[in-house]
């Protein structure tokens, strides 16, 4: 799906959201932009296998930043396109199907889970990772800065939560992408952010249980 049919459809739902945001940059930099590039070749093939990899001779932490920006750019996108069709009326519980429910915490302002809808979870979601992205500390935007030393768990924590965005989309939200003619850019994004955290091992595997088949298939195809 395009990004002008998209944003069409932001603005549509956007009066009463606040979940869409604009899309974030990665790294400022020329080694930034190298490893853009690399991604954007290595997708443009098709190869989703090869753009996981990384790249001989780069930093671990540099590519999982990188990606990380990006992941979080395609959930904000993707969702951005239910925001009228995923609501308190309809999503009541932030779920997976009947078996997952997903409570809402970030350990600083909300330390004890609390139960929300689904819309109300992807805006805190979102609004926690555009923290973290923002925090220089954190998510350093020149490369060659250090990154803290609990910079991988703070990237594991940002991937689980964004894979449960996708897992609500597949069993909540599936028939209305078919309808709008998304679910090949919904498969190609899960895809990818799946083979990256199987690529590094950046979910647990029970988190990755809603969606065990079609993870099992991804891995399959490998």
């Amino acid at each position: 799906m395009s990004e002008k049919k998209i944003m069409s459809f932001f603005a549509r739902s956007s009066k009463n959201q606040r979940t869409f945001r604009p899309k974030k940059s990665g790294p400022s930099g020329s080694k930034g932009m190298q490893l853009r590039r690399h991604i954007d070749n290595t997708l443009g093939q098709g190869d989703l296998r090869e753009a996981v990899r990384l790249p001989i001779g780069e930093d671990l932490n540099e590519w999982l930043a990188v990606n990380t920006v990006d992941f979080f750019n395609n959930v904000n996108m993707l969702y951005g396109t239910l925001m009228e069709f995923c609501t308190p009326a309809t999503c009541p519980i932030m779920s997976a199907g009947p078996k997952y429910e997903y409570r809402w915490a970030d350990g600083v302002k909300v330390k004890k889970p609390i139960e929300v809808s689904a819309p109300k979870y992807v805006e805190y979601l979102m609004d926690w990772i555009e923290a973290q992205l923002d925090d220089e500390t954190i998510f350093p935007q020149h490369f060659g800065a250090p990154f803290p030393a609990n910079f991988r768990d703070v990237v594991k924590t940002i991937l689980k939560r964004l894979f449960r965005v996708y897992a609500h989309i597949y069993h909540s939200h599936f028939q209305m992408i078919v309808k709008l003619k998304e679910e090949a850019h919904l498969n190609t994004c899960f895809k990818h952010l799946t083979l990256f955290t199987l690529e590094f091992g950046l979910i647990e595997s029970a988190e990755l249980a809603p969606l065990r088949e079609l993870i099992e298939t991804i891995r399959g195809g490998q």
